[in-house]
């Protein structure tokens, strides 16, 4: 027998898919009871307090007397195997956008983003590439696509950062300083009218020195992440190229980013 498709693990998989759908209920909603949660996803209300414990800790909801709100992402972003489940159909349409930036031949630089991640199959057909990450999942999929492409991997190394799944930290930084890649593929937790922010230092940090590495910028963020702000600005949206978004976008936040000159395309 296969634990991996056994019964605990279907389980499993049955309480993740819950839980990332109280967490999509809370977010639309603002806040919601135990109760209602309960009564919703017809499970027992111990059962709902165990849920929200869990994603209280990975930081994407706020449990308070009486009642759930969710986090800002502005503030706390989900850790990976949370982000890995989030908006996949929105993340496929956005990446599927971002490869038409993508030839044969070219340098290309992936941040850690579970948005860039939906780039890496789709590669195959534009090799051959040189590709750089410090995102260790990225790494993983890069070298089994180049097992069949020809593709040329570079590993940006350094501190592991566990709930990134990637590397971070001054030798990081200065792998990256060395390079100079024709392409940057970046995406980030919070974008304003104006500007995109991070609320963790060591993780601006990073961002801010692939956007200096690299020719062309191209920033991919779901519609989810618009309008809102963290504590750390990382850089201007008129320094990319191109922001990649989805239909989902906030048709003010479109037009903030028109009047202020930003390029941006909305993926379907």
């Amino acid at each position: 027998m296969s634990y991996g498709q056994g019964p605990f693990r279907q389980q499993e998989r049955k309480t993740e898919a819950r839980q990332r759908q109280i967490a999509e209920r809370v977010a639309a909603q603002g806040s919601c009871s135990p109760q209602e949660l309960a009564t919703e996803f017809r499970v027992s209300i111990m059962t709902i307090h165990r849920d929200l414990e869990q994603l209280e800790r990975r930081g994407i909801v706020r449990r308070f007397r009486g009642g759930v709100t969710a986090q800002p992402s502005g503030i706390f972003e989900s850790q990976m195997s949370y982000r890995m489940m989030s908006r996949t159909e929105e993340k496929q349409a956005i990446a599927a956008a971002a490869l038409r930036h993508v030839d044969a031949g070219m340098s290309v630089l992936l941040d850690d983003s579970t948005t860039v991640m939906h780039m890496i199959e789709g590669l195959r057909e534009r090799a051959p590439l040189h590709v750089a990450t410090t995102f260790l999942e990225g790494l993983r999929r890069l070298s089994q696509l180049a097992a069949e492409v020809d593709l040329t991997v570079i590993g940006l190394g350094g501190v592991y950062d566990l709930p990134h799944d990637s590397f971070v930290g001054l030798q990081t930084i200065e792998q990256i300083a060395g390079l100079q890649a024709d392409a940057l593929f970046l995406s980030t937790s919070a974008i304003s009218a104006t500007d995109a922010f991070h609320q963790e230092e060591r993780t601006v940090a990073l961002k801010r020195a692939m956007v200096q590495a690299a020719t062309r910028r191209f920033l991919l963020v779901d519609h989810t992440k618009l309008g809102r702000v963290a504590l750390h600005k990382i850089v201007p949206l008129d320094v990319f190229d191109l922001v990649i978004t989805d239909a989902g976008a906030d048709p003010k936040v479109l037009d903030a980013w028109k009047a202020a000159g930003i390029r941006y395309e909305v993926a379907t």
